[in-house]
């Protein structure tokens, strides 16, 4: 979104740009010629600005570089790195390759006779990048005369480093011109900024999945692959079949996977955790999964219903002597939203412990991926209102609810 100062800016520069390039817009009322560069202003903005939230690259740069002409009115715009001109539009779609040739030798032949026709040549490459590395060493706007086009120069920034520029050539340069590319710069940067604070974004949810298969618990693998051992010799059919379900929960569970998964392969995932927690327990762990068939399709967090799981059973399984106990999972349908409750009929747990559980810092609850984990996800995707809600009192068991709406964010 733009902001009051942003808009300002850029409304001052469509206003100067348009006038250059629409002279016919005088004969129009100052009201409606504000309404009509406002307009233009929020139009353009919202063109380019897709592309340049994509960061500065060679693609991003080519599609938002006319729309930012447009912006300025020049007769060219080049967006730059340090070391190559990214994108280039107007004077025959491109700066001329090779050196400068030397100065022409004696007078020019007469006064000029009109336009030129056709299109006009634009500087060449090798200036324009000149031009480029001097702005980035003094780390501001940086005015060019020449012939037949000056340049204005500026640097773009993101995060207090200057990573390219953007250059806008025309007959001559103004103060107002001048004026105008610095505060498009600015903005360009502005959408530099969002473009690297998503990539960070999304960095962060890159090493956070990471660390998410790496909290995988390893008591619970240990536990299986012994569990699994225990059985070879005795019953090596049932050690074929735990081995098959241990591989398809691996391969699930430490995948390269991508945020969301479908409520379905989630639900096979805890089919094959309880299959095992089954066979080392006996007839200690009971469960029973309830699913409401139209809800399989819908999109989840990857790995958001395991952790509720294993935390059922670390804390049913807790009763006296080791007494036997019960994990239930419940998916019903309930409208717009999936709904789903994780309960066991263990020792239950404080209130105010289950509250400590969930603020405490993912990661350091000591059984695997946690509460937590899931909680802190679930809130960063949907907003507060989705976190978990933790059911429980000393004696009465667990229960966590979970919401999840049908339509992944963004679709």
């Amino acid at each position: 979104m733009l902001t009051g100062v942003a808009l300002f800016l850029l409304a001052f520069a469509a206003g100067y740009g348009l006038a250059r390039t629409r002279p016919c817009r005088d004969a129009l009322p100052q009201g409606r010629r504000s309404d009509e560069a406002t307009f233009t202003t929020l139009h353009i903005a919202a063109l380019a600005a897709p592309a340049l939230r994509a960061g500065l690259g060679r693609d991003s740069a080519r599609k938002a570089v006319r729309h930012l002409r447009t912006l300025l009115g020049t007769h060219a715009v080049a967006i730059t790195s340090a070391e190559a001109v990214l994108a280039w539009d107007g004077l025959a779609d491109g700066p001329r390759e090779g050196p400068r040739e030397g100065p022409r030798e004696g007078p020019r032949e007469g006064p000029r006779e009109g336009p030129r026709e056709g299109p006009r040549e634009g500087p060449r490459e090798g200036d324009v990048l000149a031009h480029a590395r001097a702005t980035l060493a003094a780390g501001r706007a940086q005015v060019f005369p020449g012939e037949p086009y000056a340049a204005v120069v500026v640097p773009l920034t993101v995060d207090g480093a200057v990573v390219g520029t953007l250059a806008a050539h025309d007959d001559e340069v103004s103060a107002a011109l001048v004026r105008t590319v610095t505060e498009v710069g600015r903005w360009v940067s502005g959408q530099l900024e969002l473009a690297d604070l998503d990539a960070s974004r999304q960095r962060a949810l890159e090493a956070e999945m990471r660390a998410l298969r790496a909290q995988i618990s390893p008591h619970f693998i240990y536990n299986a692959l012994t569990t699994i051992a225990s059985f070879v010799r005795t019953n090596p059919r049932r050690a074929r079949e735990l081995l098959l379900d241990f591989a398809d929960f691996a391969r699930y569970a430490l995948r390269r996977a991508n945020d969301f998964t479908t409520l379905a392969d989630e639900l096979t995932c805890v089919d094959r955790y309880l299959l095992l927690e089954r066979a080392r327990f006996g007839d200690k762990l009971r469960f029973t999964v309830q699913v409401a068939p139209e809800v399989l399709p819908v999109p989840v967090p990857f790995l958001c219903l395991q952790p509720l799981v294993e935390n059922a059973i670390k804390h049913g399984m807790r009763g006296d002597g080791g007494a036997a106990g019960e994990v239930r999972v419940v998916v019903r349908d309930a409208g717009p939203e999936a709904h789903i409750t994780v309960e066991d009929d263990g020792a239950g747990m404080d209130p105010e412990c289950a509250r400590r559980m969930l603020d405490d810092e993912p990661g350091r609850e000591g059984g695997g991926i946690g509460l937590a984990n899931v909680d802190l996800r679930m809130r960063q995707i949907y907003g507060d209102g989705y976190g978990l809600v933790v059911e429980t009192a000393l004696g009465a068991g667990t229960k966590v609810r979970l919401r999840v709406p049908k339509t992944q964010l963004g679709s």
